[in-house]
């Protein structure tokens, strides 16, 4: 089966003064479609900066990243702006919702994502066929749909994170991409978000990508993708992950 997502020889270095920093040096990695991936590695290791390569909000300095066929590092800000539009949606620690706005709003949001990119482009070609889901499915589907018409702050932290994930479900993404999504949650309500994200994988057939620095979340993973001082250290295929249930931390 052909990789929905190859990293060639990545690199991404920056200049500080005279020097040269490399946030990635030499970076190899295959996921596959439908795959729960988890990526570990200490604060500073390298885990955002691929985050960001793979979700096309950075560039890569060196190398190839192939998505779906697609070398996006050969591609304009404008064809990136699509690729994100079509392909990715992203699920942060802190939520980043509006708080004035609904879950429901909120979610509703994603409707517009797609108004103003360029029409044409490969990934709309890809994804022909494919439409946003309707914001209130996207709720019921992360179990919210007693929850729609209230406000960021008459929500838990843990219902909060599942608005984050419907409004990044709604865009229908191939990519799932999750910053540290447990980090501001207890251990209970954190369990709950890994399982709703392992059905995204499991049931949904999205892939669902995840940083962090807790090395708990690798039983669950389909692939575990160690990070150390900018280079891959490690790539484990697990052939049965466990159930979130399972984890603890």
């Amino acid at each position: 089966m052909k990789p929905f997502i190859e990293f060639r020889n990545v690199e991404r270095k920056y200049l500080l003064g005279e020097n040269v920093f490399y946030a990635l040096k030499d970076v190899n990695l295959s996921i596959y479609e439908g795959e729960m991936v988890v990526i570990l590695g200490p604060s500073g290791a390298g885990k955002s900066t691929l985050l960001n390569l793979l979700g096309g909000m950075d560039s890569p300095t060196g190398g190839n990243i192939i998505i779906n066929g697609h070398d996006i590092s050969k591609f304009r800000d404008d064809e990136l702006t699509a690729y994100r539009a079509w392909n990715v949606g992203v699920v942060f620690q802190f939520y980043n919702l509006v708080p004035t706005l609904t879950a429901y709003e909120n979610v509703a949001l994603m409707k517009d994502v797609r108004k103003n990119v360029k029409k044409g482009s490969v990934w709309e070609k890809d994804n022909a066929g494919t439409k946003l889901l309707d914001p209130k499915k996207a709720l019921e589907s992360v179990g919210l749909k007693d929850h729609m018409h209230q406000f960021p702050s008459q929500m838990s932290g843990g219902e909060q994170q599942r608005t984050s994930i419907a409004r990044a479900l709604c865009k229908n993404p191939k990519l799932l991409l999750c910053d540290e999504p447990t980090g501001a949650l207890d251990t209970d309500t954190g369990r709950e978000v890994l399982k709703l994200l392992q059905s995204v994988s499991k049931d949904m057939h999205h892939t669902v990508v995840m940083v962090t620095h807790n090395s708990s979340f690798a039983d669950i993973a389909d692939r575990v993708i160690r990070v150390k001082n900018g280079t891959v250290s490690s790539v484990i295929t697990n052939d049965e992950p466990k159930s979130a249930d399972e984890v603890s931390w």
